[in-house]
């Protein structure tokens, strides 16, 4: 398999979270292709894909997460295979993620495992999230791995170099939607009018003290509100505002505090404006949490056979697969594609050479390592 070429008909082709119709269809048409297709079982779940490959004398089953899904980015990278879908793009690596668990299926249906492996192509990671609802579904909990992990392209790393930790390594993360309604008017009699972008905006400096003021300093958290929403005319006192952020916090009791002191803010602004508030949090994401044992086989694995590695920080990003470490025993690990741009950005070219060097790891890490 061309597996260059299967990156780049993946990249043309991003779709958004449970809609990954083309996605699906090029995958299960890539694992027709496959050799020995009696050592595979193959189930779909929603738009995602379960492959199960038999092991030669199986104690235990591997599991391996790869996700689908594209970002609402309107592509810039001048690529003759950038997307074409408008307004679409594998701006966070999953096309490569992708081809890397296709090329580990390959190379493990032509050298037999020991153990049972499942790999799951989940979709909707970027939103509104598949691994919780994949988790719980009976497809998933036919073929329920013992072991788990999954790996995640990092630009600012050389191509193929691993970076791992034990322990916390995506923090807990939350959407964050908030309506303030109040009552329009003409600019010349503001006295008659509630205006929302005045309620909103100082809701938005009162949100900074969260951090600053609530949340352990040994700790860390974040609110960032990306979005404002408010008004139609300059000469129009708004009557509605809407803001939209996330919330990230490398410990889950710190982001219950959080969202408490959110919703605080928000009764105190409703009182001193005379304004009505509504919350939603959204997609929620529970932290990747590494599970010692599992990361020092994996880190075992790669010194013993060569693989470049290093030990990283802890990161304020978020990644649904921490749903499935939350139930299984495993790690997802960062792998370096040495792009100038980074994640989420419109002009992300990650290095392709990444993609054999990700077989090679995550093949020969069940192939030869402990786990």
């Amino acid at each position: 398999m061309d597996l260059i070429k299967v990156r780049r008909a993946f990249h043309e082709i991003p779709e958004p979270g449970f809609q990954e119709v083309k996605t699906q269809k090029l995958i299960l048409e890539l694992l027709k292709t496959m050799p020995n297709q009696a050592g595979m079982d193959i189930k779909t779940w929603k738009t995602g894909v379960l492959v199960k490959i038999k092991g030669s004398a199986p104690s235990k089953t591997i599991g391996y997460r790869t996700d689908m899904d594209g970002l609402p980015i309107k592509e810039m990278t001048g690529l003759p295979f950038r997307s074409r879908h408008e307004g679409y793009m594998h701006a966070c690596g999953h096309d490569l993620h992708m081809t890397i668990a296709l090329g580990m299926i390959e190379k493990l249906l032509q050298q037999q495992p020991k153990d049972d492996v499942v790999v799951l192509f989940q979709p909707a990671e970027e939103g509104p999230g598949g691994a919780l609802p994949m988790l719980q579904s009976e497809a998933f909990r036919s073929w329920k791995p013992d072991v788990i992990f999954a790996l995640h392209i990092a630009p600012e790393y050389p191509t193929g170099v691993v970076a791992i930790r034990k322990g916390i390594l995506f923090a807990n993360t939350s959407e964050l939607f908030i309506d303030f309604i109040g009552r329009g008017g003409h600019a010349a009699y503001p006295h008659l009018a509630n205006d929302m972008v005045i309620s909103a905006s100082h809701f938005v400096m009162g949100l900074q003290t969260i951090v600053s003021r609530r949340v352990n300093p040994i700790d860390s958290a974040v609110i960032t509100i990306g979005k404002i929403i408010g008004g139609t005319k300059q000469n129009v006192i708004a009557g509605s505002a809407r803001l939209e952020g996330t919330i990230r916090a490398l410990n889950p009791e710190t982001m219950e505090m959080v969202k408490r002191e959110i919703e605080a803010h928000a009764k105190a602004i409703e009182l001193a404006y005379h304004c009505q508030t509504k919350i939603d949090y959204g997609s929620n994401y529970y932290q990747v949490f590494n599970h010692a044992d599992e990361t020092e086989q994996f880190i075992a694995y790669c010194q013993a056979e060569g693989h470049e590695w290093r030990e990283c920080q802890e990161a304020m990003t978020g990644e649904d697969f921490g749903f499935f470490l939350k139930e299984i025993p495993g790690f997802m690990f960062w792998l370096g594609v040495n792009s100038k741009a980074g994640l989420h950005e419109a002009t992300l070219q990650p290095d392709e050479a990444a993609i054999a060097k990700g077989v090679d790891i995550v093949s020969g890490f069940i192939l030869n390592g402990s786990v």
